[in-house]
């Protein structure tokens, strides 16, 4: 007789069955454990694996990797996979799993799978383990990234902290990676104008990392979100951080780097932000600053778009053909702002005491009559050009 959970001897064709450990069992009935399973079984950014579930589902591509039908390389964590005790874990530090197709689930995170800007895909996530009180879709429908280097400039962390707070005032959900330096920056100044803040970590929601951001990271859990891929008591890795930071590209409308080196790991964020076909922003730095060194890169090489305010970052993750992001009040204006090449031409060869004839100004313009006419009627409206008899001269300039 053949041993309970195995295939008959003899069997042509078909694998040994292995025996479904008890822990798994649940899942197999059950999509919302079997994706609690499949993220602990899968590294993040497992394209393989997020392909296999999105093409049969969560039981069904466990259950293959449980009988041993399927691929074997998601079998070795087989016996330490237990989806109900980590979703009692997750409970007991006050988180929760969010699923595709819950209300909470963030759809731009879905474009990992297919990726507008590239043929190779970076893996959508397979579940997501949220702690804190923000509603994870709402605060990152208007998410907008910032990141940058732990190794930050006090120069650095000021800027940040003006871009950030004045996104989270504007209405934008302030996404980072909860690292020190520019990261923890951009939190806390979305935190200070009681703005929305998540941050995305290597680890899982319930590990502390690091443990010097333990005051920021348990604000973050009070006020916003902290978010993984990785189930509590999951170690922060060298490759989880790598990619966590596509989740951080995916789930925003665009990523701003204010402060990175040369190799800096928020470059990697912005290269998943670009393979997205989302839009990137670079605060330039002194050109003596090792610091800034890898934005200067973005700004020469990468096409990014020069950020240096928050109303600028605002533009940037604005929908295409949004109002363009007006000058500050404190910028003086000269007289001549705004006019078009002819009408420039033609006020500042208007005299400023006695009136010419239009002639006159055409000459001295180098412009036809009949043109400088035209002109002249423009520039009488918005007032830089005043009549006076059959002469005209300049108006007096705005203040």
């Amino acid at each position: 007789m053949s041993a309970p959970g195995s295939a008959p001897a003899g069997s042509p064709g078909l694998p040994p069955v292995r025996r479904v450990p008890a822990a798994l069992r649940p899942a197999l009935d059950d999509e919302r454990l079997a994706r609690a399973a499949w993220s602990r079984l899968a590294e993040p950014g497992d394209a393989a694996a997020a392909a296999l579930v999105a093409e049969v589902g969560a039981v069904l591509a466990l259950e293959a990797v449980v009988t041993g039908r399927g691929p074997r390389r998601w079998q070795t964590r087989l016996e330490d996979t237990d989806p109900a005790a980590d979703l009692a874990h997750a409970r007991a530090v006050g988180g929760r799993l969010v699923v595709p197709g819950d209300d909470e689930w963030p759809t731009g995170v879905d474009a990992l799978a297919h990726p507008a800007g590239t043929d190779r895909p970076m893996g959508a996530p397979l579940a997501l383990w949220v702690r804190g009180t923000a509603h994870l879709a709402e605060a990152v429908r208007r998410g907008a990234a910032v990141v940058g280097s732990r190794a930050s400039t006090a120069y650095g962390e000021h800027v940040t902290s003006e871009i950030a707070a004045g996104l989270a005032e504007r209405g934008f959900g302030v996404v980072s990676g909860g690292a020190f330096g520019i990261d923890a920056a951009a939190h806390r100044a979305a935190l200070a104008v009681d703005g929305t803040s998540v941050a995305v970590l290597a680890g899982g929601v319930d590990r502390v990392y690091p443990a010097g951001n333990a005051a920021l990271l348990g604000r973050l859990a009070r006020q916003g979100a902290l978010v993984s891929e990785v189930p509590c008591g999951a170690s922060p890795t060298r490759w989880r951080f790598l990619e966590r930071n596509r989740l951080i590209a995916a789930a925003t409308l665009g990523t701003v780097v204010v402060e990175a080196a040369w190799r800096s790991g928020a470059l990697s964020t912005a290269d998943r932000a670009e393979r997205l076909l989302r839009p990137v922003g670079a605060v330039p730095g002194p050109v003596t600053s090792a610091a800034s060194a890898g934005c200067h890169r973005l700004l020469r090489e990468r096409g990014a778009v020069c950020v240096t305010t928050a109303d600028e970052a605002a533009e940037l993750l604005a929908p295409v053909g949004a109002a363009p992001v007006p000058a500050p009040p404190d910028v003086e204006r000269r007289p001549f702002d705004g006019l078009g090449p002819e009408e420039l031409r033609v006020a500042e060869s208007l005299p400023r005491r006695s009136a010419w004839a239009t002639e006159r100004v055409a000459r001295a313009a180098g412009l036809e009559a009949a043109t400088v006419h035209a002109v002249l009627g423009r520039l009488e409206l918005a007032g830089t050009a005043v009549r006076e008899g059959s002469g005209w001269r300049l108006g007096a300039p705005p203040r």
